[in-house]
């Protein structure tokens, strides 16, 4: 488990047994050290939320916002060795939200280039997954813009693309008058 990191400190991700991006994911998920975490990811990485299957976070800077969020609500966080070779990689996480445990089957898909793709967590029981929502719907609100383009399929109009990080977080996506 990465619940200590392999080396046997926690929160250090140069350790040369950590050679997979999928596996750096899962310590730097561990030690929430997010820069590393987005350092895994391909530059047009997405997930797919667990919460609604319709909506996908798509791209480094979105994915940064949502899996910060994520990240720094859960506590006793820890991973199985990841299970799968070459594209599609599988490993089992548990944790809790508040008093509310949880687990997940997180599979995670790896580009040629060995960086991660695609995310798609899939958490039970339902008091877990409801404890993450109700904690995550409030930060990722702030963002109005990622949730705009979340909710579209991370394809939406230009307008609510982000012009820089504070504009993201103010521009309640409608678009600029001139």
């Amino acid at each position: 488990m990465y619940a200590m990191h392999p080396c046997g400190t926690s929160g250090r991700l140069d350790c040369p047994t950590l050679v997979d991006a999928v596996e750096r994911y899962l310590a730097a998920s561990v030690a929430n050290d997010i820069d590393a975490l987005v350092a895994t990811l391909a530059s047009d990485a997405e997930v797919l939320s667990p919460i609604s299957g319709r909506t996908v976070f798509r791209g480094r800077e979105d994915m940064r916002t949502l899996l910060g969020a994520v990240y720094g609500a859960l506590r006793g966080l820890r991973w199985s060795e990841p299970i799968g070779d070459g594209a599609i990689r599988v490993a089992v996480g548990e944790g809790s939200v508040g008093p509310f445990q949880f687990s997940d089957a997180m599979v995670f898909e790896v580009d040629p280039d060995g960086a991660i793709i695609r995310i798609r967590p899939h958490l039970r029981p339902l008091i877990g997954l409801v404890a993450l929502a109700a904690v995550l719907l409030p930060r990722l609100l702030r963002h109005p813009g990622l949730a705009m383009r979340a909710l579209l399929g991370g394809a939406g109009p230009a307008f609510v693309q982000p012009a820089d990080e504070a504009e993201q977080e103010l521009d309640f996506g409608r678009p600029e008058r001139s």
